[in-house]
């Protein structure tokens, strides 16, 4: 009986020392693979130039240490609210330069279209590239009206001559020029000048319902910033 008792725990010795050893293996494993490999953010799945990026679209992966780059991102926070300026892959690693805060470009499904100054009525001065504007539609003898329930991205704002309104105490083509995005995005809120010329990134839609009203002269355009947009930059730096 005796005999039988210990040859049952000898054998229950042997298993646990087993699993101990295999325990033991297998963090050894894991140790050298956290070593050898860095966790970068990736995107869950296809997604295309000019989206908004929330948590859902991103997830983890380890990759290879040797094929990590500097521009790679490690932590969703950084990317959840910049933009895409290049199609990104499924479990594609998003590089910094393909995300972009202050993204001016066209999504895919738009195009950047300058507004003819005789299809407008008034724009707010206050208008600065990279703002989200309301589009209102003025004239003939329909009630004025809101032309699109989506806000739309201004572009660029031009004067007279044609040239980007810029701030002079800080010039927005010197930030550019240094690379600080944060300072340029700035000194296009800060530049003043009268509007003259304002391009917006807009559907093929939308640029046929504003020509189809405006292009009989009949009806104009008035564009202004909308406190909404001021929400959407305070979600975005939540």
């Amino acid at each position: 009986m005796n005999r039988r008792r210990n040859a049952g725990i000898g054998l229950l010795a042997a298993m646990l020392s087993g699993l101990l050893v295999y325990g033991l293996f297998q963090l050894q494993k894991l140790q050298v693979t956290r070593e050898e490999t860095v966790e970068v953010v990736v995107a869950k799945q296809f997604i295309e130039a000019g989206r908004r990026l929330s948590e859902a679209d991103m997830t983890y992966k380890r990759i290879s240490r040797e094929g990590y780059e500097k521009e790679m991102i490690i932590d969703i926070g950084q990317a959840v609210g910049m933009e895409t300026v290049v199609p990104l892959g499924t479990n594609e690693p998003i590089l910094g330069w393909k995300i972009d805060r202050f993204h001016l470009l066209p999504s895919r499904a738009e195009a950047t279209f300058q507004i003819p100054r005789d299809y407008i009525r008034s724009i707010s001065n206050g208008i600065r590239a990279g703002d989200k504007v309301s589009i209102y539609l003025s004239g003939g003898s329909e009630s004025s009206k809101r032309m699109f329930e989506p806000l739309v991205t201004v572009a660029s704002v031009k004067s007279s001559s044609n040239v980007e309104i810029d701030n002079m105490k800080d010039p927005n083509l010197l930030s550019l020029a240094e690379g600080d995005k944060e300072r340029m995005y700035a000194s296009r809120r800060d530049a003043n000048g009268m509007i003259e010329y304002i391009n917006l990134n807009l559907t093929e839609s939308q640029w046929l319902a504003i020509d189809g009203y405006c292009k009989d002269g009949l009806h104009q355009l008035v564009i202004a910033y909308s406190p909404e947009s001021l929400q959407l930059e305070e979600e975005d730096h939540s």
